[in-house]
């Protein structure tokens, strides 16, 4: 019998409503959901696939667990026992530190993701953390910590009232938009053209978002930073700062001011390939605009100067008085969002409280980078504890015992990541994970990455679980709250991604006899425990046990988002404000409560030690000397940059038919100019070589690259053996961070360093 269901992409940031077509339990078609409060109706191609990728039939539907070298199927029980078999002896003889957790991209994208990975490495006790956010967002999270005190809180742009908006390595048309969630940005970019608005864009490519724009700047890869500190050095130089209501909260104004002082307009030309009189003009235009947000995203995070690009984002949106300002940039307020706490000071945000092993890498937000990941497990380093201030596990080590610094990664959890293909130099790092004692994936699909491992935990399709975005919520450009259950329910022999996670944290614990339902339990009681001690909550001074009873859901995982909707900021406070959201208020809306519009929230949600946003962090101004010395930086010959399509997102859907071919190709991007000089042909192999090993892939000669730069798109490289990806490898592609050896990070953030580096190109007869 044919029906409907509703439910919420997973599959990229937008988050927009579907409504489902469903045969039985199959998805036979996925249209938009004009009735989503936030959506309203917009779809993609990656949702309108959302039947295909749901059926995929290279999903893995039962475990796998590697016997005799053989990853053979399993039963669920067999798994944990045999993750607890592999972990648990190497945690006891070693030390928790040579246990490693590896977080992929769309775990922000489910429940599972959002709720489980920081119980897990908890109850692990490591701090061998990497994720995907080392090669993409890290850089803003750095900068937001230092500015605001909260490396969590983010501005985005308000799209749907702003005057004038300036867009920088960013091009949402494709992307759907990143830290920035917003259904239909292209839409939303076309309104603000039609409402007699500004878009300026700079990107060394004239991609789809800058063929809209008024006007298009094609900077050269990587001096992001230089040109915004250019633009900010005008608006000083020309009295066009203006912080408005924003003075009261600002300190270190002045101080920027004589920082900036050497970024003229005219000494960073050379450099970014911009004239004066086009810097000058940007910034006249950001300070002029009735309201104006600046905006940027992976193309400037992922950069030498990645963390310095980011800060100067919000510096300029300060200067002009946009910050927490309607149509400037505003602080999102998500529905399970912590209580808000009184504003005041706080305890500020720290860089660096312990390095890597190996290479001494600072953590940055209790992270190390992705790209030293195979250093990390291929690397002996003989008395390394002693170099980690303040390691528990190197305080309390008994002569004789090895610590988990002295020792290499042993072990590692990947929860949906494939840093093979997704982190530099993948030939390393598949060669590195091939020596590990044991690996468990959770992953749907035997990738370049879960083929290594010893068990694989495969979660249902999509369909087959609930959605609620946790984290993009916290950026999204209005405020709603949406929540969609399964619309087909599990399979016989699936398990829920849930109980899949709750699981493993009890297997890598050694109390896998635990019913699951214990580790939601767990954390529902830590969080009342501490919700009734402070005193800002609506539920001080009450009985834990009382409000654990309240709670409602089906399950676990939905009493928690009941606890954090009750909790949070537009909750009822289990009781304290009647009309406040609840789980069960939640239901009763399937298409999403629209909480209005983003607010101006200044300073609650400053967390700096002066309560102050702090312009000018001291990590920050140590840094800047480095930028200076990039004034001075000529690249000789040509420059990579990536690129996104809007069929794809990172390695995931690349074995959907529907979201490959045509414009969604592999393929080397260069300007007629550079094919002219080379010898290159439109449609010819060539070979690309970078620090890290060499690619040969078909050129496509366009201009809408700049002279001077080639572009290849991330996530292909689907050729190695011992992979279940049967339509990506009929034309896999080739790994473009294997042209990276993994050495170019930004030293703030710890981010790898993708665009911008580089490479040479030669014709292959």
């Amino acid at each position: 019998m044919t029906r409907t269901a509703l439910r919420i992409c997973p599959l990229c940031e937008a988050t927009c409503g579907l409504t489902l077509t469903l045969d039985g339990s199959r998805v036979t078609a996925a249209r938009g959901d004009r009735d989503d409060v936030f959506s309203r109706g917009f779809i993609c191609p990656k949702g309108a696939s959302f039947g295909a990728l749901d059926a995929d039939p290279d999903r893995l539907r039962v475990p796998l667990v590697r016997r005799g070298g053989e990853l053979r199927e399993a039963s669920w029980e067999e798994a944990f026992a045999a993750v607890a078999a592999g972990i648990r002896p190497l945690v006891e003889r070693y030390g928790a530190g040579v246990v490693g957790v590896v977080l992929g991209n769309p775990n922000v994208h489910t429940v599972a993701g959002a709720l489980y990975p920081p119980v897990l490495i908890g109850a692990l006790g490591t701090r061998a953390v990497f994720t995907a956010s080392t090669l993409d967002q890290m850089p803003k999270h750095v900068s937001s910590g230092l500015l605001f005190g909260d490396a969590n809180a983010i501005p985005v742009p308000d799209l749907d009232r702003t005057d004038h908006l300036l867009l920088i390595g960013a091009n949402p048309v494709e992307s759907n938009g990143s830290l920035c969630t917003a259904p239909d940005f292209p839409g939303r970019l076309k309104a603000l053209r039609a409402r007699g608005g500004t878009l300026t864009v700079i990107d060394p490519r004239r991609t789809r978002t800058a063929k809209l724009a008024d006007r298009h700047v094609a900077i050269r890869p990587g001096t992001d930073a230089l040109l915004l500190a250019a633009v900010a050095h005008v608006l000083f130089e020309e009295g066009l700062t203006d912080l408005g209501a924003l003075a009261p909260h600002v300190e270190g104004v002045d101080e920027v001011r004589a920082a900036l002082r050497d970024f003229t307009p005219e000494s960073v030309a050379p450099a970014c390939d911009v004239d004066a009189a086009t810097t000058r003009a940007l910034a006249r235009e950001l300070a002029a605009a009735p309201t104006a947000a600046v905006y940027a995203r992976i193309g400037s995070c992922t950069v030498a100067h990645g963390t310095l690009a980011s800060w100067l984002v919000d510096v300029l949106n300060v200067l002009t008085g946009n910050l927490d300002r309607p149509g400037g940039a505003l602080f999102p307020q998500a529905a399970t969002d912590k209580t808000p706490r009184p504003a005041g000071p706080g305890r500020g945000f720290a860089l660096g409280r312990w390095h890597s092993r190996v290479s001494g890498h600072p953590e940055a937000k209790g992270e190390l980078p992705l790209a030293a990941l195979a250093e990390e497990i291929d690397t002996a380093v003989a008395g390394a504890a002693t170099a980690v201030a303040g390691s528990a596990t190197a305080a309390t080590a008994t002569a004789g015992t090895p610590t988990a610094q002295d020792e290499p990664l042993r072990a590692l959890v990947a929860v949906a990541a494939n840093p093979v293909l997704s982190a530099p130099d993948g030939d390393r790092l598949d060669k590195a994970l091939a020596s590990l004692d044991f690996m468990v994936s959770v992953d749907p699909y035997l990738n370049e990455t879960s083929r290594h491992a010893h068990v694989v935990l495969p979660p249902p399709p999509p369909a087959q679980s609930p959605h609620h975005d946790f984290a993009l919520n916290t950026l999204a450009v209005r405020n709603q709250v949406r929540y969609t259950r399964p619309a087909v329910p599990l399979e016989p022999g699936r398990m829920a991604e849930t109980e899949i996670m709750a699981r493993l944290v009890l297997a890598v614990t050694g109390t896998g006899g635990t019913d699951p339902a214990a580790v939601d339990d767990m954390v529902i009681g830590q969080t009342l425990r501490r919700a009734v001690r402070e005193p800002h909550s609506p539920v001080h001074g009450r009985d834990p046990g009382e409000l654990t009873a309240l709670l409602t859901g089906a399950d676990g995982p939905e009493r928690r988002l009941d606890l954090m909707l009750r909790l949070g900021p537009y909750g009822d406070g289990f009781g304290a404000r009647p009309d406040g959201l609840t789980l069960d208020q939640l239901l009763a809306h399937p298409h999403g409560i629209d909480l209005g519009p983003l607010r101006p929230r200044l300073p609650q949600p400053l967390r700096t030690r002066s309560g102050k946003v702090e312009l000018l962090p001291g990590p920050i101004a140590a840094d800047l000397p480095r930028l200076r010395r990039a004034l001075a930086d000529r690249p000789a010959g040509l420059v990579l940059v990536g690129r996104r399509h809007l069929r794809s997102n990172n390695s995931w859907m690349h074995n959907i038919p529907a979201l490959t071919g045509g414009s969604n190709r592999c393929t080397l991007h260069l300007h007629p100019e550079d094919a002219a000089r080379l010898g290159v042909r439109d449609g010819a192999a060539v070979r690309v070589k970078g620090a890290g090993g060499e690619v040969t892939v078909p050129a496509e000669v366009t201009d809408s690259v700049r002279p001077g730069v080639v572009s290849l798109p991330h996530g292909w490289g689907h050729d190695r053996p011992g992979t279940r990806l049967r339509h990506a490898a009929t034309g896999p592609g080739v790994n473009v961070n294997q042209l990276l050896d993994g050495s170019l990070l930004d030293p703030l953030s710890g981010n790898a360093v993708l665009n911008g580096v580089p490479v040479t190109l030669t014709p292959t007869p």
